[in-house]
């Protein structure tokens, strides 16, 4: 009986306690106003109506378009004579890059030589076969046998200057030029004066830099979130103050063995060339749900001691402490259930000063 009793006061006393506190809360509204130093620092927002959005935030790298890029690949072995060009400059199509000298070149070279004479050879002798055709003297397969003869010395030196297309001979200099094969910006460079060049070397990329992709980590955590088509911003630490803006077009289906995330690849157009290969970037990805709810900043929303709270301006000697009720929330934004009606302003900075002082 003495332990129900003393339970009932214990009761009563928490219950008084409460109304002290709440009514205590309510004076220091009453009495508290912003002086002109506090009202300066502070940064109010209005709640309005919104679409409830998940902001999932990757990291992620800027990487040339693999679709506008080309390799130049030696199939030949040689010596590099000079360079003429730097990483990530930008070059013009059939600009000398650099020279080299080569024994497989010089070769191919001299037999481009040796057929082209061949070939005046043979188109005369298939001239003097027509005729004599015509005059009933060379017979049939002769004739044949002269017009083959020229298409297999064009379709042999056709293929040497295929070969020869790339590298291009400069007798002056005693050595065969490296052309670009597209306009663009070097994005890799392995050659430099003196080095030797075997078959099957990668010299230099060329890639075109209107568009780039960037490669954006997803984990594992974030994978429910992240899908094609979700429209996303992207920052960089070289543009702090500007927003790109772009959207996934593709999400790799296979974990990278290395780093234990999937890809996301996002196109996006590179006006001004702002965004440079190998740059670091973090992305915010944006979901939407199609409902709506008040929303305030997530910097507006105080918690403490397991609730959520934001303190509402109504004026300078107008200020209320009011308790939230989540309906979602990200690193943006927090929608609210109740608490704060649309149009009404919260303090989204120096608030928490104004929390400790109306609590008390």
């Amino acid at each position: 009986m003495n332990r129900t009793k003393q339970y009932c006061w214990t009761l009563v006393l928490l219950a008084l306690s409460c109304g002290q506190r709440e009514q205590l809360i309510e004076e220091k509204r009453d009495g508290f106003c912003l002086n002109d130093n506090l009202r300066r620092e502070l940064v109010i927002d209005t709640a309005y109506e919104r679409e409830v959005t998940r902001h999932i935030a990757l990291t992620g790298e800027v990487s040339y378009n693999p679709d506008k890029v080309v390799q130049f690949v030696s199939w030949v072995e040689g010596i590099a004579v000079q360079t003429h060009f730097s990483l990530g400059e930008y070059v013009k199509k059939g600009q000398v890059l650099a020279t080299m000298k080569s024994p497989e070149l010089n070769l191919l070279a001299a037999d481009a030589k040796r057929i082209e004479a061949e070939l005046k050879a043979a188109r005369r002798d298939l001239e003097r076969t027509t005729g004599l055709h015509s005059d009933h003297i060379a017979s049939e397969i002769e004739l044949v046998q002269a017009q083959s003869a020229i298409e297999m010395l064009e379709a042999e030196l056709a293929g040497i200057r295929s070969n020869l297309a790339l590298f291009h001979p400069n007798p002056a200099q005693g050595v065969f030029e490296l052309r670009s094969p597209a306009s663009g910006y070097i994005v890799a460079k392995n050659i430099n004066p003196g080095m030797p060049i075997n078959d099957g070397d990668n010299l230099f990329t060329v890639s075109g830099l209107a568009d780039v992709w960037v490669m954006a980590n997803v984990h594992a955590t974030d994978m429910q979130f992240v899908e094609e088509g979700l429209t996303v911003e992207i920052r960089t630490l070289g543009y702090p103050g500007e927003v790109f803006q772009g959207r996934i077009s593709a999400l790799s289906q296979v974990f990278d063995s290395e780093e234990r995330v999937l890809k996301a690849r996002i196109v996006i157009p590179n006006e001004g060339r702002k965004l440079k290969p190998g740059m670091p970037a973090d992305i915010t990805v944006e979901r939407r749900s199609g409902t709506t709810a008040v929303a305030i900043p997530a910097d507006a929303v105080i918690f403490d001691d397991n609730q959520y709270f934001a303190v509402v301006y109504g004026g300078d000697c107008d200020l209320q402490l009011r308790r939230l009720s989540l309906a979602a929330r990200d690193n943006q934004w927090y929608f609210l259930n109740e608490g704060i009606n649309p149009g009404e302003r919260v303090v989204s900075r120096n608030h928490l000063l104004i929390y400790e002082r109306i609590k008390g």
